[in-house]
């Protein structure tokens, strides 16, 4: 191996002599990766296919100690440094150009305490690794919505799903966590031991170290939910959305009910004269009993003239992965969102009007309806701050080819705009995109100057900077 060249934290460059990287190879335990070895690509490779970063090199850790040596690594030579769990992050923060990638990716195992009902969920597992070992047992943790999401950028930006009107975010039901810091110490972070940091990991993103593992909460909610699709065309939307308005303000927190509107694809339940059309499809998910379910969801089957209404019993792990072949990796993906404290009847125009003329037919507005649990936390108890926010919407614009960049970014920014006037002006830190950074502190309101505080803390240097930057104060 020639001698590699690197890119520093502070912008410069440095070549590191290959011996030093054969050492840091010799101790991990999953190697190294480099330009020049044949997986370069495939491991480098992350879910947004808009991200084509180069690092100049890949250590592959399957354990904390790994990953001790890789900060250690990194901080004794002033590296650019970035961390991938899941590599699902639509801001591409799971790989840096030119510097060290810690890789979590091996790190992949689930330890499930039934009588506890606790779990332990290496840094680099996923959501269905998750729901596989909790729901062995009947239990679960709040998690998102596509079983390929990694659970740690998911986690330390707060995590919400169908779950979490009844259970709150993922981050309610976070322990414990197991941090490496850039100090390279390891630490364990719960509201015993480092409370501050604890605080700031549930909501505050990457910012603080690595996080190898962490400790959640479960739920016995059993194995089946009462879950499905009702579709409508969307020239009923906005009749449809005038009720599930008035729905959803009455729901209990079993239930939430999201909306997605898009050109349909080819499902095997809608006729095949529906396909490539645009529609308003309702997802619900009902957790508790499901003869309860079916009489709290019949007002919302009931209304309109729907294509068709595929809600029955289903089995939890199945549901987590129904989305996941319309969110498979490889695709061009932008996004833009905000979050609502009602959905007017402006706002509903504007939603149907720009879901009328999609740039593409992987396309889609995504409205997620919160509230329940989540809004129950004081906005101070956590790093995520925003919890009065009733619904919240990810203008998806998803493609394959380059050629179309322009017209679906600029139809997912138009909409943003149109949007904005019903906005709280709050954000989701995990749906902010790579040019978005100047809405960071947005993300997180009156919490901010508390998390700039713990940064200098814990990463004085801002080693941790390819992330939904927090800078030391």
């Amino acid at each position: 191996m020639s001698g590699l060249t690197f890119k520093t934290f502070s912008g410069s460059s440095t070549t590191l002599d290959p011996g030093v990287a054969n050492d840091l190879a010799a101790s991990i335990g999953g190697g190294i990766v480099t330009a020049d070895s044949p997986s370069y690509d495939e491991v480098r490779t992350i879910w947004n296919a808009m991200i084509d970063r180069r690092p100049a090199l890949i250590a592959c850790c399957q354990t904390t100690d790994d990953v001790v040596r890789c900060v250690s690594f990194a901080k004794q030579h002033g590296l650019l440094v970035a961390v991938r769990g899941g590599g699902h992050n639509i801001a591409g923060n799971a790989v840096c150009d030119g510097g060290l990638l810690i890789d979590l990716s091996l790190m992949r195992a689930v330890h499930v305490d039934a009588g506890r009902k606790v779990a332990r969920v290496e840094g680099g597992a996923r959501l269905g690794d998750v729901d596989q070992a909790t729901q062995a047992h009947g239990l679960a943790v709040p998690l998102g919505i596509n079983s390929t999401t990694g659970v740690a950028g998911l986690t330390l930006g707060g995590g919400f799903g169908w779950l979490s009107r009844k259970h709150g975010l993922t981050i309610d039901n976070l322990l414990s966590a197991t941090v490496v810091t850039a100090a390279g110490e390891t630490l364990t972070a719960n509201e015993q031991e480092n409370p501050d940091l604890h605080w700031a990991l549930r909501g505050g993103g990457g910012n603080f170290g690595v996080v190898t593992s962490f400790e959640y909460r479960l739920h016995a909610i059993g194995t089946e939910v009462l879950s499905g699709l009702i579709v409508h065309p969307l020239a009923q939307a906005r009749k449809v959305l005038e009720f599930y308005r008035e729905f959803t303000a009455k729901a209990p927190d079993e239930l939430g009910v999201w909306f997605v509107m898009r050109k349909a694809p080819p499902l095997p339940f809608l006729p095949e004269s529906w396909h490539g059309k645009e529609i308003l499809a309702l997802a619900a998910c009902y957790t508790g009993d499901l003869e309860t379910g079916k009489k709290a969801l019949q007002p919302l089957r009931s209304f309109g003239q729907p294509i068709a209404d595929v809600i029955g019993p289903t089995p939890y792990v199945g549901w987590q992965q129904v989305l996941d072949p319309l969110l498979t990796p490889g695709m061009r993906n932008y996004w833009k969102s905000h979050e609502f404290m009602d959905l007017p009847d402006a706002l509903i125009d504007t939603l149907v009007d720009f879901a009328g003329r999609l740039p593409d037919p992987m396309t889609e507005i995504a409205f997620a309806q919160l509230g329940g649990a989540i809004g129950r936390v004081p906005n101070a108890a956590t790093a995520y701050s925003h919890r009065e926010a009733r619904y919240l919407v990810n203008l998806h614009g998803r493609w394959d080819a380059a050629a179309n960049d322009s017209r679906c970014i600029g139809w997912a920014r138009d909409l943003f705009k149109a949007c904005a006037p019903f906005s709280t002006g709050a954000v989701y830190v995990n749906f902010l995109t790579a040019d978005e950074e100047d809405r960071v502190k947005m993300a997180y309101g009156a919490n901010y100057t508390r998390l700039a505080s713990i940064k200098k803390k814990f990463d004085p240097t801002n080693l941790f900077r390819v992330n939904m930057n927090i800078r030391p104060a």
